[in-house]
C-alpha cells in the first residue's frame, strides 16, 4: 500500500475512534472496546475497498456490509458519518430515545444494510444477500464482521455450512479476534479455538491478518479477491480498546461508557495520535 494512502486511512481511523468515544460518552452506555478494535477494518472497507456511495445508497450494484456483532455499532456509525451518510453531530445522540442512531444497527439508518445485534444472525443475513447476488447475476461483494465470542453461537456454523455449500465466493466474513467477550477471555468462557481450522473444516478459504496494520489488511483483502468457488473467512488479530491506553485489552469496556475524566483522557490521547499523523 502506498504510504500516502496508508497515512490517510490511519488518520480517518483515528477520527473514527474519536467518534466511538464521542458517541458512547454522550450515550452513557455502549460498547467502546469492541468498537475500537474494528475501527481500522471499517475504515479500510468504507474508504478503500467497498463500492458504496452515500449519494446513491440504494444502488442495487453496491457492496453490502453487515455488522454481525451489532453491539459495536459506534464504530459503524462513526465511519458512516465520516463517509457522509449523515452529519457527524448525530454521533452525540447515540442511544437516545427517538434518535437516528440506536444501540444496534437498524436498516432505517442511512448506510445500514441490515439490522443486527442478536449475535449469530448477521452472518446468516450476509449469506442470504450473497446468494441473492448469485441468483441476480450481480457482481457485488458482501462483507460481514463477527466477534470471536459471537462465533460460540451455533447459528454461525449453520451459516458457514450454507455459504460453503452454495460456493458463495462473493462473501467475506471477518472475525474480530480480540480474545475477550463480555464474561472474560474467550478461551475461558467457551473457547471457539482453533478458529482458522474450524472455518477451513467448513469449506472456507481462511486468511489471517493484523487488524491494526493497513498493509496486512490490504494484503488480506487482495488475497480474498482472488478466491473462487468458496467463501472467505479473515481472522483478524486485534486489541480490544485499541488506541485508548486504559481501554486496551480490558474486558470491562464491553457495555461500559467512559465518564467525563475518561472521555477527556481518551480524546486527548487520540488527538495526540492524530496530530502525530498530520505532522
Amino acid at each position: 500500500m502506498e504510504d500516502s494512502v496508508k497515512k490517510s486511512l490511519q488518520k480517518i481511523a483515528c477520527k473514527v475512534r474519536m467518534g466511538v468515544i464521542e458517541g458512547t460518552y454522550n450515550a452513557k452506555s455502549g460498547h467502546p472496546g469492541g468498537s475500537l478494535s474494528i475501527s481500522d477494518l471499517v475504515t479500510y472497507l468504507y474508504f478503500n475497498k467497498m463500492n458504496v456511495d452515500p449519494n446513491d445508497s440504494e444502488n442495487a450494484d453496491r457492496d453490502r456490509f453487515v455488522l454481525s456483532k451489532g453491539h459495536t455499532a459506534p464504530a459503524l456509525y462513526a465511519v458512516l458519518a465520516k463517509k457522509g451518510y449523515f452529519p457527524e453531530e448525530e454521533l452525540k445522540s447515540l442511544r437516545h430515545i427517538g434518535a437516528l442512531l440506536q444501540g444496534h444497527p437498524c436498516i432505517h439508518t442511512p448506510g445500514v444494510d441490515m439490522s443486527s445485534g442478536s449475535l449469530g444472525q448477521g452472518i446468516s443475513a450476509a449469506a442470504g444477500m450473497a446468494l441473492a447476488g448469485k441468483f441476480d447475476n450481480k457482481n457485488y461483494k458482501v462483507y460481514t464482521v463477527l466477534g470471536d465470542g459471537e462465533i460460540e453461537e451455533g447459528q454461525v456454523w449453520e451459516a458457514a455450512m450454507f455459504a460453503a455449500h452454495y460456493k458463495l465466493d462473493n462473501l467475506v466474513a471477518v472475525v474480530d479476534n480480540n480474545g475477550l467477550q463480555i464474561d472474560g477471555k474467550i478461551t475461558e468462557v467457551c473457547s471457539p479455538e482453533p478458529i482458522t481450522d474450524k472455518f477451513a473444516a467448513f469449506g472456507w478459504h481462511v486468511i489471517t491478518m493484523d487488524a491494526h496494520d493497513f498493509d496486512s489488511i490490504d494484503a488480506a483483502f487482495k488475497e480474498a479477491g482472488t478466491v473462487s468457488g468458496k467463501p472467505v473467512a479473515i481472522i483478524q488479530k486485534s486489541v480490544k480498546g485499541k488506541g485508548v491506553s486504559f481501554m486496551e485489552n480490558q474486558v470491562g469496556w464491553h457495555g461500559t461508557a467512559p465518564n467525563k475524566e475518561q472521555y477527556e483522557q481518551a480524546m486527548a490521547e487520540l488527538s495526540a495520535q492524530l496530530k502525530e499523523l498530520e505532522d
